[in-house]
């Protein structure tokens, strides 16, 4: 099973290739305000991520995430209990 900084590497590969700019990514990024995603596009990159991981998120699971960490820290959880 992967490790859950390799799920953080992961997701910080996949956001870096969705937006169009030169922003280091990190854990604290904010996913919408530093990276100027919007809604569409942050739900593109949900469908990605569950492609990526072989995992369903719910939205209720991801709601309340605003940074690269929360995510990370919700999706390692997802599959750990798919697990």
């Amino acid at each position: 099973m992967a490790t859950k900084a390799s799920v953080e590497g992961d997701i910080i590969r996949l956001l870096g290739e969705k937006i169009e700019s030169d922003l280091t990514l990190t854990a604290d990024t904010n996913i919408v305000a530093d990276t100027g995603l919007d809604s569409v596009s942050v739900m593109d990159f949900v469908f990605e991520l569950e492609d990526e991981f072989g995992i369903t998120v719910p939205l209720d699971r991801i709601s309340d995430v605003k940074t690269v960490g929360q995510l990370t820290d919700a999706i390692y959880g997802l599959m750990e209990e798919t697990a």
